[in-house]
């Protein structure tokens, strides 16, 4: 089996503690997010790779286990699956150690053990019952907490997902939200921090905010899913906005300057060159929305032009598009004529 260093892969020593562990997976995760960077193969590929590490080496029973078996701390599971033989032997499990590389020898396994490696899962419960007589219910109560006083069994808690509205505005600066939580009959509210940039669809993090653990285990996490409100100036595609920006005949014939809306609030001038056509697109260089995590990274706005067509004309502004009208007739007839 092929030996993962999920040490290496997150940049820590073993002997990290937790919260060196999270500080170094968050940093990395940032850095290497498809959000962060779309399109990019390799980026995707070191985000799953640095999501595998951290999901063992932030559990402190998978990390236990990692720290044990090395590259076979998933034999059992894989067993499992497999339907492979029975590695029960003279009533005992014979586990490999050494980190799967190399020599290593053997060491016999308790029913507790396996208990302790399994949790709830562990798919040789029944057997143990019989074989044992009924002995290993006895230690599996235990486990839990019962007569013999021993810790209570361990069991990390969920991960909850939420879904979460935002206003375009907000997404463009970032935004803190109160989420109110209820779990087991217990409310409790968080304070949730989105950073600048997220788009629709996408999933903010935070960690220990989920179910909570049992037997003192680590709790789940909390899983944000992003849903943009429509807006009704800017339309936002990856983090370019678009915007209608409407323009006066005149305008538009003559040349001139009209005021664009921005997301942050202001408005910037944009000169309209002469015989500026209806629907032409104008460039704003980084005035879109910001990159996560880079919110000095900026997209670009598209204004696009609508000719604004008078609604009425005074007396002296119709005489003129008749004026106008005739001298176009006019140039009809020669070019017809030439």
């Amino acid at each position: 089996m092929e030996f993962k260093d999920y040490y290496a892969t997150l940049g820590v020593n073993k002997g990290a503690t937790e919260k060196e562990i999270k500080q170094a997976f968050r940093k990395l995760a940032r850095k290497h997010h498809p959000d962060v960077n779309p399109g990019d193969k390799a980026a995707e590929s070191k985000f799953k790779e640095i999501n595998e590490a951290y999901e063992v080496l932030g559990d402190p029973a998978k990390r236990k286990k990692y720290d044990e078996l090395g590259a076979n701390w998933r034999a059992y599971e894989q067993a499992e699956r497999s339907g492979g033989p029975n590695p029960f032997a003279g009533g005992e499990w014979n586990v490999p150690f050494g980190g799967g590389q190399g020599g290593g020898g053997f060491r016999t396994m308790t029913p507790e053990e396996m208990e302790e490696m399994f949790g709830d899962q562990n798919p040789f419960s029944d057997f143990f019952t019989t074989f044992f007589g009924g002995g290993f219910g006895n230690r599996e109560s235990s486990a839990r907490g019962g007569a013999r006083g021993g810790r209570g069994r361990q069991r990390q808690g969920r991960d909850v997902e939420h879904e979460i509205e935002l206003t375009l505005e907000e997404a463009f600066n970032g935004t803190t939200r109160r989420l109110s939580l209820k779990h087991d009959g217990h409310a409790r509210t968080v304070d949730v921090r989105i950073p600048a940039g997220v788009g629709d669809g996408s999933r903010v993090r935070i960690s220990g905010e989920g179910e909570t653990g049992a037997g003192g285990a680590a709790s789940g996490d909390l899983y944000l899913r992003v849903r943009l409100a429509p807006h009704a100036l800017f339309e936002r595609k990856a983090r370019d906005l678009y915007v209608k920006v409407p323009v006066p005949v005149t305008t538009a014939v003559l040349g001139g300057e009209v005021e664009v809306p921005t997301i942050s609030g202001k408005t910037v001038r944009l000169k309209i060159p002469a015989l500026t056509q209806n629907g032409q697109v104008f460039r704003l260089k980084g005035y879109g929305m910001p990159a996560v995590g880079k919110p000095e990274d900026k997209g670009d706005a598209y204004a696009r032009v609508e000719l604004e067509l008078p609604s009425q004309l005074t007396p002296d502004e119709r005489s003129h598009y008749e004026a106008l009208a005739k001298l176009q007739e006019g140039r009809a007839k020669k070019h017809s004529a030439a």
